[in-house]
């Protein structure tokens, strides 16, 4: 995977985002951000709360709600200010001071929750979508931020000039091919299962990083251990640290990956935690913007 953000033991949560505001502002998701760092545990917390909310929170709230995090409230301050010049909140008073949630983000988020929620792992027979480009010397630039921001949405390398995903992400590999403007320079196909020299697993290995992907994972696995005693705290940090592993892992079929892959533990026990935690935490959320 040159020239793109890979996955590693430590850089997991420095994928950067496509979210973008409308007309080619700032970034929107802060995926960039480390998992556990304030910007990326404020990230998720707006995410998770501030359209069920009616997508808007006072400041009071969204810092209480920091602290019952963990985050010292005026790190939280800063936090909020730096998450504000991303994009995807934007200053708004009603009743005191607050934000609400910029509605150029809603889309983003939305295609994060099904990505977060609804990790999809494909059958031997689903279809694969391959992307193919001549992009000139020229333009060098557009064909970087091609293949890094494929790549970032799980695309694997088969080539210098081809790329392979599965078929349910065409759609977003077609957003981001216009978004680069390399529309004239890319062609799509959308496909049946690789026909290669050799075992198939064999060629996944070498078009995915699939070591550092079960490197990623295990580090999920292991930080369970470790989430906070509170349902509001556990799930919103549960979710921290799970939300960057659907990107990277595209879900690939049993047959290209091992049979001790523990992609499929971590999708269990995320949804297991989800389940128990989810209801709790949102009782928490309702309670602090009640009480005052």
């Amino acid at each position: 995977m040159a020239e793109a953000a890979r996955v590693t033991s430590t850089g997991a949560g420095r994928v950067a985002s496509a979210g973008r505001v409308a007309g080619g502002g700032a970034v929107l998701d802060d995926i960039d951000a480390r998992p556990g760092s304030t910007a990326s545990l404020l990230r998720t917390l707006i995410g998770l709360y501030l359209r069920p909310l009616g997508g808007w929170i006072s400041t009071s709230h969204l810092v209480a709600l920091a602290v019952d995090l963990g985050i010292p409230a005026a790190q939280a301050r800063t936090g909020i200010t730096r998450v504000k010049q991303k994009g995807l909140l934007l200053a708004e008073r009603r009743d005191g001071p607050g934000y609400r949630l910029n509605q150029d983000a809603v889309a983003m988020l939305e295609r994060g929750d099904r990505r977060i929620f609804e990790m999809r792992e494909m059958a031997d027979a689903d279809p694969w979508c391959l992307v193919s480009f001549s992009i000139p010397e020229g333009a060098r630039s557009v064909r970087h931020q091609l293949r890094r921001r494929l790549q970032w949405i799980g695309a694997g390398t088969v080539s210098a000039a081809l790329l392979i995903c599965p078929g349910h992400l065409q759609e977003e590999a077609e957003e981001i091919v216009a978004d680069v403007g390399a529309r004239a320079w890319v062609t799509l196909f959308r496909g049946a299962h690789p026909v290669v020299e050799g075992a198939v697993a064999d060629a996944a290995a070498r078009w995915w990083d699939l070591d550092a992907l079960r490197t990623e994972h295990l580090a999920f696995q292991r930080s369970l251990e470790t989430l906070p005693a509170a349902p509001f705290a556990a799930y919103v940090h549960l979710l921290d640290r799970w939300r960057v592993l659907p990107y990277v892992d595209p879900g690939l079929p049993p047959s290209m990956l091992p049979a001790d892959w523990p992609g499929r533990r971590s999708v269990g026990e995320f949804a297991r935690l989800s389940a128990e935690l989810a209801d709790a935490a949102s009782a928490h959320v309702r309670a602090v913007i009640a009480a005052s």
